[in-house]
């Protein structure tokens, strides 16, 4: 098993990293080093807000260049720490890389509860969604052009976690037992990244009808027994927005009917990478994932899930259960 001797977070603005990097840091005995905070600082004392900021350092390099070299300092010097940074996972090579993500609404509401400050405050729901999203693309961009790197592939890191409906306690316990090795090591260790998804976010490519054993109820409850790190991962693709199962719906299935909020899961496949037979992740997606195979499974579970644009603008257009399906 490879030992990690830090933690380093990355993720979705309003994802929870500052609250879950500081409790694991209180857990683990270790010092918390948030790159995010001196930036709030440095936009503060410039008198920008921390998007006005990030505009800045595409054109200034000055600004990041301070804090790169702060964080290769503290990469070199070996010290177990957790770091909150956008960018650790870049500097960092004996670590544990977590990235975190949430609903993109969700992300909106938690910075809009925030208490505002002269670098970071909105005034409605849609400008925070609009302001998150523009500061992300913003800082991906500068990433891509100063750095060479994606900070939006996920094999840039070992720990994907969902946080959406997860509580902090649920994300704190799952990660803290992927850092010591009793969930998911085979995958970290093999094949990284381990996906911690919130099963009312993955998407089924095959239909309900022709599914089978999703409502044997001892499985269901074997899996209720065992709890969530217990089920056998499932294998996913990811087409740069949405999480679909490429094999597992029986697993998919019994953790919604279980009400978790998080499964374990594998990478097969993101974006240009070949599903199966050379088809990409985005192409298997939009051949896949029709708006029945969606309405059909929200019907089933109890849950909501967007409908994609390729599915918007199909020819399959007839919802199972609606009027005209099945004439």
């Amino acid at each position: 098993m490879t030992v990690r001797k830090s933690i380093v977070f990355n993720g979705d603005l309003g994802s929870g990293k500052s609250t879950v990097s500081v409790e694991i840091a209180k857990r683990l005995g270790m010092r918390r080093v948030s790159v995010g905070d001196l930036y709030r600082q440095m936009a503060q004392e410039r008198q920008m807000t921390a998007l006005q900021l990030n505009l800045h350092a595409e054109l200034d390099q000055a600004v990041d260049g301070y804090v790169d070299q702060l964080q290769r300092d503290i990469a070199a010097s070996g010290e177990s720490l957790v770091m909150d940074s956008r960018l650790a996972w870049h500097f960092f090579t004996d670590a544990l890389k977590v990235h975190m993500i949430t609903e993109p609404g969700e992300a909106a509401r938690r910075v809009l509860l925030r208490p505002s400050g002269p670098a970071e405050s909105y005034t409605s729901l849609e400008e925070a969604k609009a302001k998150l999203r523009e500061r992300s693309e913003s800082e991906r961009s500068r990433f891509i052009v100063r750095y060479g790197v994606d900070k939006a592939r996920l094999r840039n890191y070992d720990l994907i976690c969902d946080s959406t409906r997860a509580t902090a306690a649920e994300v704190i316990a799952h990660i803290i037992d992927a850092y010591e090795g009793r969930l998911g090591a085979d995958v970290l260790d093999q094949a990284p990244p381990l996906l911690l998804l919130d099963p009312a976010r993955v998407f089924p490519t095959e239909d309900i009808a022709t599914l089978r054993g999703l409502w044997d109820s001892q499985f269901v409850g074997e899996v209720a027994e065992a709890g969530d790190e217990a089920l056998e991962p499932l294998r996913i693709g990811y087409t740069g927005e949405y999480y679909f199962v490429v094999d597992g719906h029986r697993r998919l299935s019994a953790a919604l009917q279980n009400g978790f909020h998080l499964v374990p899961a594998q990478l097969v496949a993101e974006v240009d990478e070949p599903v199966v037979g050379g088809v990409s992740a985005v192409d298997y997606f939009a051949a896949q994932v029709r708006p029945s195979t969606i309405h059909d499974w929200e019907a089933a579970h109890g849950i909501t899930l967007p409908l994609p644009e390729h599915a918007l603008l199909g020819g399959d257009a007839v919802l199972a259960g609606e009027p005209g399906a099945g004439a």
